[in-house]
């Protein structure tokens, strides 16, 4: 939970600082070779960014703050990318594990009831792994923004009103960490999916959790069965499969068509409302149902199941 996304961003960020490094090795080699950038106006020779940015006009300024926030992001997203499979290996083996190896009896022996053993684990999933992950993007962002900063410093520009001043890097680590119930409600249906099969399996619960929807999804498009029901032939795929296997990404539909739209800013495109609009979707709120559902039958086979 800890390091997974520690290291992540660590190596993200030396990829980035990297990336950074030949960007102005390359700039500063295409100087001396005599090839200069002529933009409105001024002559960027790799050592004057200073004269570039009096130069700036106010939709210039509106623009490079847009693309930093679009770049910040990016730097920011190992974290969660390892975030996506620590969340569902925990949960395959939060009910197993300690069924395999038998110290499923000494933690039954607890005075601890079962219901909340299940709900710590669910806790754990939806706000403890998540919080970890994006205190560490915020981190990787900082990390990258400052060494952006010195880079900027050297080559004779304030970086304080030109990188800092918009207030980028601190709007994205607030709307991270408001969107972390978000996401955490619309993971329910796979955590509730997981923590069953985890609960249940004999063996390779990896396996069941993985087959069962792909079996489901398989034989529904292949039957045309939901048509009688006047549903797409491949519905099944995107309303049912997809929520049981992929809630743990961090992207909901509404994610997905903003993108493809690809309209508004990049402000908007990570905004607290807009995050907070999923909310008013009806396929949340059944995927939370759903996942309180399995929950509960995951906690009630968690009293029955003691066998390795």
């Amino acid at each position: 939970m800890f390091w997974a996304p520690l290291i992540a961003g660590a190596v993200s960020s030396l990829l980035s600082i990297g990336l950074l490094i030949v960007g102005i090795w390359t700039a500063h080699k295409a100087v001396a070779d005599g090839h200069l950038i002529q933009a409105n106006g001024v002559t960027i020779n790799g050592m004057d960014l200073g004269a570039l940015v009096q130069q700036l006009s106010g939709d210039d300024l509106h623009q490079l703050s847009e693309g930093l926030t679009i770049t910040l992001a990016l730097s920011s997203l190992w974290p969660f990318f390892v975030m996506i499979f620590v969340a569902f290996f925990y949960c395959l083996g939060a009910l197993y594990d300690d069924r395999r190896d038998r110290s499923v009896l000494f933690w039954k022996s607890l005075p601890v009831s079962d219901t909340a053993t299940v709900l710590s684990k669910v806790v754990t999933v939806m706000l403890v792994i998540p919080l970890i992950a994006t205190l560490m993007a915020i981190v990787t962002m900082l990390v990258f923004l400052v060494a952006l900063s010195i880079a900027v410093a050297a080559h004779g520009a304030n970086p304080f009103p030109l990188l800092w001043s918009n207030g980028a890097v601190f709007l994205l680590a607030a709307q991270f960490l408001a969107a972390i119930p978000v996401y955490a409600a619309w993971m329910m249906p796979t955590l509730g999916w997981l923590l069953l099969c985890s609960a249940w399996a004999k063996s390779k619960p990896f396996l069941w959790a993985l087959l069962i929807p792909l079996a489901l999804g398989i034989a529904t498009s292949m039957t045309g069965l939901l048509q009688v029901f006047g549903l797409e032939r491949h519905w099944l795929w995107g309303n049912v499969v997809a929520r049981m296997l992929l809630g743990t990404v961090p992207v909901t539909p509404r994610d997905i068509d903003y993108i493809q739209a690809g309209g508004g800013t990049a402000s908007e495109m990570f905004s607290i409302q807009g995050t907070w609009s999923n909310f008013a979707e009806p396929a949340m709120w059944i995927g939370i149902v759903a996942g309180i559902v399995m929950i509960v039958i995951a906690i009630r086979l968690r009293r029955w199941r003691e066998e390795g």
